[in-house]
């Protein structure tokens, strides 16, 4: 029901389906550890459902998934960078049956009509560009084309070094991919993507790549709910590339350090406060040791990042104060924009949840000018704008918040 339902907020979402289970409010409570009255707050908007170690509790009890009760995935609108032409189209281009065995390819492809590896590789920073620079409609259109193009360059290429560089850019392009579909919430879709892409970094030999489609798969298990699985893959992927950290060179020491942000997110979603604190701590060393912000492979990763991730999971793990506390301070202007804006997205989260509404409004309205389309489709921005709107009913309508609300496609 993509597009259909994006006026709900999460907690109406609970009520929609548990109803549909059959559940009282008494007995969905109990199953998750809670009280009658929490939940009816939750269902009724007066109080906020935004951790989402709790939004998965609940989608397990209601036998959903967690993105049926977040809203996603969310309807990528047409605009001059994306045509017509949106997510069906690299749907489409991700289940191509010719992808599943080398035996279905094209054994001899039309040498003339593809592109060089120089240019495919040109194409590939071109697209991670565009997706640090919250241009996902961009991204989304331009990915089919550069699939096809990188798959070509790996039936060219088949051996030596140019061949190891060919299924580097593949996994790269798969790895794009997955990034934006994840943003969207096609989390499903995303997986394939991750999925396709490690095996192709395996085969490209290059130690950084691989490291960078662990991060993929991570992200792509966070997406899903799937914290344990994305604990566990950054454990035993830290211990796959351990024996190339000593003589690690500054993209590979930020490929590294990545991991652990992403697994300092998955386990802080567990509530696991220690081993939270542990992959930030490795995460901090991994920043010490580069000694600046600085963006190998596109990962934005440095001193910054660690810090906005220090506010990120301290919300999930329910530290409003900290995060109220610190968000505000960090300094994210050596960063790209999604950074840049993830963060002022988490920091409106904590100003909300500290009854500091017209800051956190103003935040969302700053971090809207400069990336609109991530503000549109990140599902903390969407609840935030609802429960405002549905708290203020029957006082007076904000026009600010109302003209958000229009352009967040959450009201007509």
């Amino acid at each position: 029901m993509r597009g259909m339902s994006e006026s709900l907020t999460i907690g109406e979402r609970v009520a929609f389906y548990r109803r549909r289970r059959g559940l009282s409010q008494e007995v969905l409570a109990g199953l998750v550890s809670r009280t009658e009255d929490w939940l009816s707050k939750i269902e009724n908007n007066r109080a906020e459902l935004d951790r989402l170690s709790v939004i998965r509790r609940l989608a397990d009890v209601l036998d959903v998934s967690l993105g049926d009760l977040i809203g996603e995935p969310t309807l990528l609108d047409w605009t001059a960078d994306s045509g017509k032409t949106t997510v069906p189209a690299l749907r489409s281009a991700l289940m191509n049956y010719r992808l599943l065995a080398p035996m279905l390819r094209q054994h001899d492809p039309d040498k003339a009509g593809l592109p060089s590896l120089a240019q495919v590789q040109a194409d590939v920073a071109a697209v991670f560009d565009a997706y640090q620079a919250s241009r996902y409609s961009y991204v989304t259109t331009r990915l089919p084309s550069l699939l096809r193009d990188a798959l070509g360059a790996v039936e060219v290429h088949r051996d030596g070094d140019a061949g190891r560089s060919a299924h580097a850019a593949l996994a790269l392009s798969y790895q794009a991919a997955a990034a934006v579909l994840t943003k969207l919430g096609e989390s499903d879709l995303a997986w394939i993507a991750s999925d396709r892409g490690l095996a192709a970094a395996q085969v490209s030999e290059r130690v950084p790549v691989i490291g960078s489609l662990f991060r993929s798969v991570t992200h792509s298990l966070l997406s899903t709910g799937r914290f344990a699985a994305a604990v566990q893959l950054t454990e035993d992927a830290s211990t796959y590339l351990a024996p190339a950290m000593p003589n690690a060179d500054p993209e590979l020491v930020s490929v590294f350090g990545s991991l652990f942000l992403a697994a300092s997110m998955a386990a802080s979603r567990m509530d696991d406060r220690s081993t939270t604190r542990d992959f930030l701590r490795q995460a901090q060393s991994a920043a010490d040791r580069l000694g600046a912000d600085q963006n190998h492979l596109w990962t934005a990763f440095g001193p910054t990042n660690v810090a906005i991730h220090h506010v990120a999971t301290a919300m999930e793990l329910g530290d409003v104060q900290l995060a109220v506390d610190l968000g505000p301070r960090v300094d994210t202007s050596p960063l790209p924009i999604e950074r840049r804006v993830r963060h002022a997205i988490e920091t409106a989260r904590a100003l909300s949840a500290w009854n500091r509404r017209d800051e956190a409004l103003a935040a969302l309205l700053d971090a809207e000018q400069v990336a609109p389309e991530q503000v549109r489709h990140h599902y903390l921005s969407r609840q935030l704008v609802l429960i405002w709107m549905k708290n203020d009913r029957g006082s007076g309508a904000n026009g600010e918040l109302d003209r958000l609300a229009r352009r967040l496609r959450l009201s007509s």
